[in-house]
C-alpha cells in the first residue's frame, strides 16, 4: 500500500471547510479526541485526493467545496482506495463512513442540497471471527500471573465478565456487589448506558480473596500500585502483553479476553441475553460470537482430508 502523507496539504478553501467541520465535532458532538482525529484525517485525505484529481479532468485549479461532490466522485474515490492504495475492506469502509458522516452534517447545515454519500455502498466483506483463546492458552496466561494477586484477579475478572477494558478500569470498589450465592458489577458502558453484569462463582471467589488482601485498590477496583489511581487501558494492555509473552501466547490484547468470554457464553445462552451482558445495542454486533473461529473451520476441513 503506497504511503500517504500524515497530513496532506489542502487549498485555503479546503482548509476552511475542514476547520468548520472540526469546530462542529469538537463543540457540538460528544466524541472522544481520538475519534475526532480519525474523522478529520479521513475527510482530509478525501479532500486532498479530490483537489489533486479534479484538475486533471477540468484542466484548472480546483478547491474542495462540498457542493461540488457527486455520488460518482465518491465511488471513484472508493475505487482509488481499493485499487491504488490497496486498502483492506475494513479500512475502505471506515473512510466511507467518515465521509457519510461529513456529508450528512453538510446537508444539515445547508451547505449542500442532497447528500451524495448516502447511497454509496460499503465494501462487502466476510465477517471475521474474533481471536479465540484456547483452554490451554487461558490456563497458561493465568499461571503466568498467579504470583501477582492484582494482575491475576484482573485477568480472571476480564475472562469471566467480558467487560471492555475501559469499563474494567473505571470500576470502583463500591460498584462490585458480592455475597455467597450471587454477585454483580454495576457499570456505565458506551454512550453512558448503565448495566449490571452478573458475576459467576469463580469471579466472586477471586474478587473476595483479592479485596481481603492489601493489594486491592482503595477507591478503584484495580489501581496502579505506584500512583494509587485507576489503571489505564494502556496499562492493562501492557500487563496482558507481559503475561502473554511469558506464557508464549502471541499478540494478545484486552479485547481478546472479552472475545473469549463472548465466544464461550454464546454456546450457553440465547443471543439476546449475551447482547445484554456484553452491552451491545444491536444483535448484529453479538452475532460475531456465534461464527466459527479460524480453528473451528480448520478442524472442519481437516475432517474430510485424505490423510
Amino acid at each position: 500500500m503506497p504511503k500517504q502523507p500524515a497530513k496532506p496539504a489542502l487549498s485555503e478553501v479546503g482548509e476552511k471547510a475542514l476547520t468548520d467541520y472540526e469546530h462542529h465535532l469538537r463543540s457540538e458532538v460528544d466524541l472522544r479526541p481520538t475519534t475526532i482525529r480519525n474523522y478529520l484525517s479521513d475527510v482530509r485525505l478525501f479532500m486532498a485526493w479530490y483537489e489533486q484529481t479534479a484538475p486533471q479532468e477540468k484542466e484548472e485549479t480546483v478547491a474542495f467545496l462540498p457542493a461540488q461532490i457527486t455520488t460518482p466522485t465518491l465511488t471513484h474515490y472508493r475505487d482509488y482506495l481499493k485499487l491504488h492504495l490497496d486498502c483492506k475492506p475494513a479500512t475502505i469502509n471506515r473512510y466511507l463512513v467518515s465521509l457519510k458522516r461529513y456529508f450528512g452534517w453538510a446537508l444539515e447545515r445547508g451547505a449542500i442540497e442532497r447528500n451524495p454519500a448516502k447511497v454509496v455502498k460499503l465494501v462487502n466483506q466476510s465477517p471475521k471471527s474474533p481471536r479465540h483463546l484456547t483452554d490451554k492458552e487461558e490456563e497458561k496466561l493465568l499461571i503466568a500471573a498467579q504470583h501477582h494477586v492484582r494482575d491475576y484477579t484482573l485477568l480472571l475478572f476480564m475472562l469471566h465478565t467480558g467487560l471492555r477494558v475501559g469499563e474494567v478500569c473505571a470500576l470502583k470498589r463500591e460498584d462490585v456487589v458480592l455475597d455467597k450465592r450471587k454477585g454483580f458489577a454495576r457499570l456505565w458502558g458506551k454512550r453512558n448506558k448503565y448495566r449490571e453484569v452478573p458475576l459467576n462463582i469463580t469471579a466472586r471467589n477471586s474478587l473476595s480473596e483479592y479485596l481481603a488482601s492489601d493489594k486491592a485498590g482503595k477507591y478503584f477496583l484495580f489501581e496502579s500500585q505506584r500512583t494509587h489511581q485507576a489503571l489505564t487501558p494502556r496499562a492493562v494492555g501492557f500487563l496482558i502483553t507481559k503475561y502473554a509473552q511469558k506464557a508464549s501466547i502471541l499478540a494478545l490484547s484486552p479485547h481478546d479476553l472479552r472475545h473469549r468470554f463472548g465466544y464461550r457464553m454464546a454456546q450457553k445462552v440465547p443471543l439476546y441475553q449475551l447482547a445484554q451482558i456484553m452491552g451491545h445495542d444491536s444483535l448484529d454486533t453479538t452475532l460475531i460470537y456465534i461464527q466459527a473461529t479460524a480453528q473451528d473451520l480448520q478442524r472442519a476441513v481437516e475432517e474430510i482430508s485424505w490423510q
